[in-house]
């Protein structure tokens, strides 16, 4: 190799080598699955007082698993009350009557109500001005808690009175749990596990719970907030037009001077199937673009990011240069280590970690992709709606 072009594989190597020592050891601990388990299912000593607790379902088209969803909410064991709103988006598929149906199922009709949406707002994301509608109900309540969380979220008989008991104990405004995701399919098994990764290393956990940190960060299928938290901010009107619409409720509440708190759960899974590569690509992609404010520039930083990061470790095995892929082996050894946990929360082999680079080089396809949607006009698209639109001109 000529010693131009092995001082740059140096370079590199001894970047990426850097990265990966930086993120184990300085990133809040973020890869550490097993310990944001324990911060998310905490709960104090002592009895609970009752508390009174809505839950409030956005729901289109989820006629397969609403039924699932709302039968496992209205069996939670909780001292005092849960009400279960699901607001139906527009369905076409019988959505309210399967909700309906499990509630009859469960001798439980009078805990749940379900309304039917109105049409789209100007302005609003379609999951929001769906919640907005289910707050404003639960609001007659008058609730110590509001639960939002998704159609297709399967809650554990105790999971909300572990949230309201890390809530209590830690005076938490907001509570999230990242629920545990399907990896049934080859597809999921390869991608799901280093979604929640790359979720964490953005957000640590760690980070958003601490006061002194700007970092914050939520799970859409899982948040328990309070209601006075939520008008400290001016409701969801403040966020009504973002698609990632947990993290931004997150960093609403914490910038009002709110306490929040986000980890993994045993507790609550989705009943969403990915079956193939196309379907979680497709996921990654409605939002990927959306979260880089749509700056091409910082689009081309994430993906030389990602290369440098992920990549470049296992080629540069095939440099030659003795110090490069010295370098280079180190990297994708602390990759490896740092990623092996969320493949074991995932109960899958740890064969998986070391492909981590595979995986890496789909998640920036996909984000590539979303930026080409956008670019076509197809951004965002959810269930037959456009949310990201470019502006004309």
């Amino acid at each position: 190799m000529p010693p131009a072009l092995a001082l740059a594989a140096r370079g590199a190597a001894a970047l990426s080598f850097l990265i990966w020592l930086y993120l184990l050891g300085a990133r809040g601990g973020f890869w550490r699955a097993l310990r944001h388990v324990a911060e998310a299912n905490a709960s104090p000593a002592g009895a609970l007082r009752p508390h009174r607790v809505v839950a409030v379902i956005p729901a289109r088209n989820e006629a397969d698993v609403i039924g699932t969803a709302v039968r496992s909410l209205l069996r939670q064991e909780l001292a005092g009350s849960l009400h279960v709103i699901v607001v139906d988006d527009a369905s076409t598929d019988g959505t309210a009557g399967a909700a309906l149906a499990a509630a009859a199922a469960a001798g439980a009709v009078q805990r749940l109500t379900v309304l039917h949406g109105a049409p789209l707002a100007p302005g609003w994301s379609g999951k929001l001005w769906a919640v907005s509608q289910g707050i404003a109900a639960a609001a007659e309540r008058d609730p110590d808690y509001l639960l939002l969380t998704d159609a297709d979220i399967e809650h554990d008989r105790k999971n909300v009175a572990s949230l309201v008991s890390a809530s209590e104990s830690a005076g938490l405004d907001l509570v999230s749990s990242m629920v545990q995701l399907s990896t049934a399919s080859f597809a999921e098994r390869a991608l799901i596990p280093a979604f929640v990764f790359f979720f964490f290393k953005l957000y640590p956990p760690s980070w958003i719970a601490s006061p002194r940190a700007r970092t914050a960060g939520a799970a859409g299928g899982c948040i328990l907030i309070r209601p006075a938290a939520l008008a400290r901010i001016g409701g969801l009107a403040a966020i009504r037009s973002s698609l990632i619409d947990d993290c931004a409720l997150a960093a609403a509440v914490k910038s009002s001077g709110g306490s929040i708190s986000l980890g993994l759960t045993r507790s609550a899974r989705s009943l969403r199937v990915y079956g193939s590569f196309a379907e979680i690509g497709r996921m990654i992609a409605r939002t990927a673009f959306h979260q880089l404010h749509h700056s091409y520039l910082l689009l081309g930083a994430t993906l030389l990011g990602l290369a440098v990061t992920y990549l470049m470790p296992p080629l540069l095995l095939l440099t030659g240069d003795p110090l490069a892929m010295a370098l280079g082996a180190a990297a994708w050894v602390l990759m490896s280590v740092a990623y092996l946990p969320m493949v074991r929360f995932h109960g899958l082999s740890a064969l998986w970690a070391p492909v981590l680079p595979a995986i890496a080089a789909f998640y920036a396809g996909a984000t590539l992709w979303s930026a080409v949607q956008y670019r076509l006009g197809r951004g965002g698209r959810w269930k037959g709606r456009v949310q990201d639109a470019r502006a004309a001109g």
